[in-house]
């Protein structure tokens, strides 16, 4: 008699866990990088769409900036994660090409899919992928033009060129040009110091883009007053500032104080301390030789009396980052007491003036000493537009200090993108073997950005593409700076009608975009388990209902 012994199972994991492994998972996930790089697909270039974004909280946002999008768009899936991290990573490196790198991750793995689905190794894939990769970058360094060496006049027009390119994409793309000299000179006011912060941004609903304008300076929001602030002045010429972070304010003592007295004559003496302690606190102000007193805390009505008395201009309540920015500005240094005030802590500027902007009234201080600081306040009819035309000077900022400093840039409208899949195509022919294919794959990839260019722009991308093709393959090499002319829907150099965009941003873009199709392809199973979910959503509800008990108990033993 034969006994069937059947082998028994082996149960590695949780039940319910969910596995899937081999080629399906891979194409799967690949599925979801593309999907996710169609939603931000139509937001390229000049002609880019927006996307109106409305969150659970009621929040409408409207924007094209690839990085904004990915962040509000909440993706679940693992694999399309990786799309956020590398939009948001070159948010922060460059500033601008966030749709760049998705597109270009999509189409990387695009045009692997087949491949796959063919039974190819996806490590072969890996290998040419970062290999045509290397290659791009040496050729975009190899293209790119050096501004260094320029006077400051000529690499202003520079630096607002690049502005110009990148808000070109934008919402305020019409006011480009009032814009991206505005950013230039905003940038050039900060210098080399590298923290953001110290360019502000202040938005005042009102009004058209055209009446936003460029502090060199500090500007900031008239903070709440006490009766008395109407007599201060207004405006002062070379004034002393003194930056505090105290509060100037009566303060009676604290309500458990005790004081025994033996004489009632006595309490008035106690009073007039108090009295005396504040007084003495606003003649150390006063006799500092400060005309304009701004301090963190509140400055109470008795102080902006004694203020107004004596021609000094008082403001409390400025926030933590606005007072900062003063002091980096007038050289002054933030004081937390009033005791020992020399000259050397004081900061001064050309002017200082309180103006009406729209419905706001701003403090305003000019031609600051050390210049290290610049505001920017933003106008415009809609709430949304004023905060999207702020995120598409933050892009254009970013991209000026990265021009600034890595100062090569490249030809923009996809000249540069066609270069390096001709350069890429002209390789793949000296290669024998497999990698011939996926390079030559690599290189059409690339070509995504001037088509998505001409799609959004409404133009025939294949004829345009083939043009570009055809210029590109000149052997003489002039055809290399030309790209989609959006105006027209034909092709011009790029360089010659200043659509530049510095080199950094492409070279991020690539090793970013390469990166993650790698980091995609070499995944090949996903183990999901399903357990820690519904767990930590019974370990809520038990610490609730633990906790509700508890105190049902509490009250019944009372």
């Amino acid at each position: 008699m034969v006994i069937n012994r059947q082998q028994p199972q082996i149960i590695l994991l949780k039940e319910g866990t969910d596995t899937s492994q081999g080629k399906p998972q891979l194409i799967s996930n690949i599925n979801a990088c593309m999907a996710v790089a169609d939603v931000v697909r139509s937001t390229l270039g000049p002609r880019g769409m927006d996307k109106l974004i409305h969150d659970d909280k009621g929040n409408t946002t409207i924007s094209n900036d690839g990085a904004t999008i990915m962040k509000l768009l909440d993706i679940v899936h693992p694999a399309a994660k990786i799309l956020v991290d590398i939009a948001k990573s070159q948010d922060s490196e460059v500033g601008d090409g966030t749709t760049t790198v998705v597109l270009l991750a999509g189409e990387f793995m695009k045009e692997a899919k087949p491949f796959v689905e063919d039974g190819v190794h996806p490590q072969n894939l890996i290998r040419s992928y970062r290999t045509a990769s290397y290659l791009a970058i040496e050729k975009i360094k190899e293209l790119a033009v050096s501004i260094e060496g320029k006077s400051l006049e000529e690499k202003k027009s520079l630096l607002a060129k690049c502005a110009a390119t990148t808000l070109s994409s934008k919402l305020i793309g019409g006011e480009k040009e009032f814009f991206a000299t505005m950013v230039v000179d905003a940038v050039l006011a900060i210098g080399d110091d590298d923290r953001l912060n110290m360019i502000g941004m202040k938005k005042v609903p009102g009004g058209t883009m055209r009446d936003s304008f460029l502090v060199n300076g500090v500007a900031f929001k008239k903070t709440f007053s006490y009766a008395g602030f109407e007599q201060q002045p207004k405006k002062f010429v070379n004034p002393k500032i003194l930056l505090l972070n105290i509060e100037l304010e009566l303060k009676s003592e604290k309500e458990n104080a005790e004081i025994r007295l033996s004489d009632p004559l006595q309490y008035q003496s106690i009073v007039d301390a108090e009295w005396n302690i504040i007084y003495d606190k606003l003649d150390k102000c006063a006799n500092s030789g400060a005309k304009v007193v701004l301090s963190r805390l509140a400055i109470g009505d008795l102080a902006t009396q004694y203020f107004a008395d004596r021609d000094i201009f008082c403001a409390g309540r400025v926030t933590e980052e606005d007072l900062q920015r003063v002091a980096a500005a007038t050289g002054g240094t933030v004081q937390t007491t009033v005791n020992n005030i020399i000259d050397e802590v004081l900061g001064s500027c050309d002017l200082f003036e309180e103006r009406q902007v729209g419905n706001e009234r701003f403090n305003i201080f000019s031609g600051c000493p050390s210049g290290r600081t610049a505001t920017i306040v933003l106008r415009g009819g809609a709430d949304q537009f004023i905060e999207e035309a702020e995120r598409s000077l933050h892009d254009a900022i970013m991209i000026v200090r990265r021009a600034m400093k890595n100062s090569t840039v490249v030809a923009g409208g996809g000249a540069i993108d066609m270069e390096i899949s001709r350069y890429l195509r002209q390789h793949a022919r000296t290669i024998a073997g497999k990698s011939q294919l996926f390079i030559n794959s690599y290189a059409k990839a690339l070509e995504v950005i001037p088509r998505q260019l001409c799609d959004n722009a409404g133009f025939d991308a294949t004829d345009v593409l083939n043009k570009l093709r055809q210029k590109h393959a000149l052997p003489s090499g002039e055809g290399a700076p030309y790209g989609v002319d959006i105006n027209t829907g034909g092709i011009a150099d790029s360089f010659a009608n200043f659509v530049w965009e510095p080199a950094v941003v492409k070279i991020n873009a690539i090793n970013a975009a390469t990166e993650a199709a790698c980091l995609v392809l070499s995944v090949d199973e996903t183990v999901k388990n399903p357990k820690s979910e519904s767990a930590q959503g019974e370990a809520a509800a038990s610490a609730m209902g633990g906790r509700g008990r508890g105190r049902g108990r509490g009250m019944r033993r009372r």
